[in-house]
């Protein structure tokens, strides 16, 4: 039975989510398969993989093929590393311990790597964030000083129709006045 390592799709339209399987070759994308070996969630920057590393240098030390994106994967998580040294120790090239140190230490440096993308993404979404935030501040100044240009002429005519009004009320009094002497 040809086994293959590869991802089964689930989640909704536009929002995949991905298992990593060990499946029979024949079987359908989404059908049956021999064991679940991890999860694979794109949505996410950086993207979460979460694997199951003895199981799955397990199925490769078996004989089962990755197909090219869960292949992928399997690198990014050190499963084909660790598969590739203890092919080393069946060999006799290498010692379990020697195969655990050098995982150990891949391990480290591509968790520094990992860390520093997640911190530059981090940084990246802060820096917008101000300057969105500097952006809005500039525009509620502009706002602000053209409703205060507006407020001041409209003043500066009421201020000439209210002389105007005041003008004629006094001529109407003094007429009102002469009118009853």
């Amino acid at each position: 039975m040809p086994v293959k390592i590869r991802l089964q799709r689930h989640g909704k339209k536009g929002k995949p989510f991905y298992w990593v399987v060990a499946a029979d070759s024949r079987a359908k994308r989404d059908g049956k398969f021999l064991e679940k070996l991890g999860t694979y969630n794109p949505n996410t920057n950086p993207a979460t993989i979460e694997l199951d590393l003895d199981s799955s240098v397990k199925w490769l030390q078996n004989g089962a093929q990755p197909t090219d994106t869960a292949k992928r994967i399997l690198s990014y998580k050190g499963v084909l590393l660790k598969h590739h040294l203890l092919g080393g120790v069946r060999k006799g090239a290498l010692t379990e311990e020697q195969v655990e140190e050098k995982f150990n230490a891949w391990l480290e440096e591509k968790g520094k790597l990992v860390s520093s993308k997640v911190e530059g993404l981090a940084k990246a979404d802060a820096d917008a964030k101000a300057k969105a935030l500097a952006a809005e501040k500039e525009i509620n100044e502009k706002r602000k000083a053209a409703a205060a240009a507006a407020e001041a002429p409209a003043e500066e005519e009421v201020a000439p129709e209210a002389a105007a009004e005041e003008t004629t009320e006094a001529a109407e009094a003094t007429e009102e006045t002469k009118e009853t002497e």
